[in-house]
This record gives structure tokens, sequence and C-alpha cells, in this order.
């Protein structure tokens, strides 16, 4: 296998942080925006790191996670109300073991959310310490999910859409490596600044090592994000994928990083997008489709659906 030879430009080869030796069989970054990179040597049960994980995790996860603790708490609790004796709860008939867990299960449910509906009680020191222990427990517990639910929904975050593929296509009289990218939601981003970086393998004195190059961008920055926004390197002369062939992109291993920025006129604070792009993920001669139109009223109109669509030319 041939690696590529590259003309970088003096003074803008960079490394990012990820090293020359990183990433030169794997993609440095996922396509969500995070890095590829297994750590270890550190504990995932400090406080930091959990919090970290509670607040960026999906919500399907969040609320299943939640909803996991809930009952494990409650079970909990009802295995000590039933082991120390149903009789200790008043309302309770004991009939079987089956029956006494549910119903000391759904007695622990209410204190844990100190409901307590009153049909079933605690009538000796030692239940009512612990339904007391339990309700207290059950208020800490509650406090720490509401300031999580709080903390996910206030932290600024972007939801910018890329297309699933970055094209190498047709521009002017020349070719362009361009990808597109739109808001998902109805929020305002402005001054919005774009910045794509070259990931590639090259030989440098017999060893692989993983070299970096800023590409050029015919816009880098734009003051909003209405619509949707095609980000386009020329490749010219002066460009490093000048001559470069498709197969040289798989040689090398070649991956496009790119870091987004813009401020959410929300929350008036600066969001981050990051993506990259694999030479698999990068299509040659191809053309985007068009996206955007008039309605019969007059209005202009975005299809998002198809932010990923394009066509193969000549």
């Amino acid at each position: 296998m041939q690696l590529p030879k590259i003309n970088f430009k003096k003074g803008e080869d960079r490394e990012l942080g990820f090293g020359t030796s990183a990433g030169t069989k794997s993609r440095l970054m996922n396509r969500d925006g995070s890095s590829n990179i297994i750590r270890k040597g550190i504990s995932h049960f400090s406080p930091i790191n959990i919090y970290h994980d509670l607040i960026t995790m999906s919500w399907k996860k969040f609320f299943l996670l939640v909803l996991a603790g809930y009952f494990t708490m409650n079970c909990l609790f009802a295995l000590i109300y039933t082991f120390i004796g149903i009789e200790n709860l008043t309302g309770v008939e004991h009939i079987n073991f089956t029956h006494d867990f549910w119903e000391a299960f759904f007695f622990s449910s209410q204190s844990f959310t100190t409901v307590g509906y009153g049909r079933v009680a605690p009538v000796s020191k030692l239940a009512s310490s612990i339904a007391a222990f339990e309700s207290l427990l059950g208020l800490l517990s509650l406090a720490v999910a509401t300031g999580l639910l709080y903390g996910r929904f206030s932290r600024p975050t972007s939801a910018l859409l890329y297309s699933t593929n970055c094209l190498v296509a047709p521009y002017k009289e020349i070719k362009g490596l361009m990808f597109r990218v739109a808001n998902a939601r109805k929020n305002q981003l402005i001054e919005i600044e774009a910045s794509v970086i070259l990931a590639i393998n090259t030989s440098v004195d017999g060893k692989v090592q993983r070299r970096f190059q800023n590409l050029e961008l015919e816009i880098k920055r734009i003051n909003f994000l209405s619509l949707s926004w095609t980000i386009v390197h020329p490749i010219d002369e002066n460009s490093p994928l000048y001559n470069l062939t498709k197969q040289d992109f798989e040689d090398g291993k070649a991956e496009v990083l790119i870091l987004i920025k813009g401020i959410d006129d929300t929350y008036a604070t600066t969001v981050y997008s990051r993506s990259s792009y694999t030479s698999k993920e990068i299509i040659w001669d191809a053309k985007f489709v068009p996206i955007i139109n008039n309605n019969m009223n007059g209005k202009t109109e975005i299809d998002l659906s198809r932010i990923s669509e394009y066509t193969m030319v000549g």
C-alpha cells in the first residue's frame, strides 16, 4: 500500500491533541462528535464522571435508569419490611410471601415519594424507623433526579444535522470537498463558524504518522443558519487534496474532522458541534440535490429529510 504524498503548508500542520500515532487504523472522531478514544486508568465512579454521564446520556437511557433505580429501591425496602414481619404494618393481612411482598412494595413506594395514602402504616418503632429513613432517602433521591432533569433541559446544546456523506463534487471550474449542515431546531443560531481539518496517514522517515492540515473554506463564517449551509473546500493547486484520488484517501485512512460553533440566541451562549467523515463516507463525483424551494404562498421551505440526498455526475 502506497501512502499518499501530501503537500502540507508550512506552519499549518496541526495535531489537535490526538498525537501523530493516534487513529492510524481507525477514525479519530465518531459521527456524533465524541472522541473515538478508550481511556484507561481513571475511575468511572467519581462524582464528576457520574454527573457527566447522567447529563449527556440519551433521554431514553436516562428515564430507564431512573425507573430502574426507583423500582430497585422499592424492592429493597419491600424485602426489609417483609423480613421484619408484615405484622409490623397495619392494614395488611398475611396470606403468603408474594402477597406480603407486593403490599410492602406499594407501601414502600408511598413512603419513598412521601405520598402516604394511609391504608397501610407502620405500627412498631422498627417499621416506623425504616419508613422514616426511607422517606428521607426518597426526598434526597427525588431532589437529585429533579436537579439532573433541570440540568439536562438547561444545558445549551446544538442540534445540527449533517449530511450522511461528504462529497467531492464539481465546484465552479474545479472540484470541491463539501458537506451540508442544517439546524434541526426552531431556535436561531447566529455567528456560525466552521473549521475543517484533514487527518491522513503519511510516511515520515519510514514511519506511519497521522498528519493534520487545515482546509481552507469558500465561506467559513455566516451570520444566520436559517436554511442549510453547504460547506465547501475548493480543491485547487493550493489545496492539500490537489491531485489526490479516492484510492489515496483510502490508503491514507483519510478523515475529515469538523468543528462548528455558533451562538444560540435562546441562551445567549456559544454552542459547539463536532463530526467527521472517513474515506468510506466520502462520495466522489456526486452533487447534492437541492432541498430549498418556495411554496404556493411564496414562502421559503426546506426539506431537512432530504439533507443527505445526492446524485452522481458524469
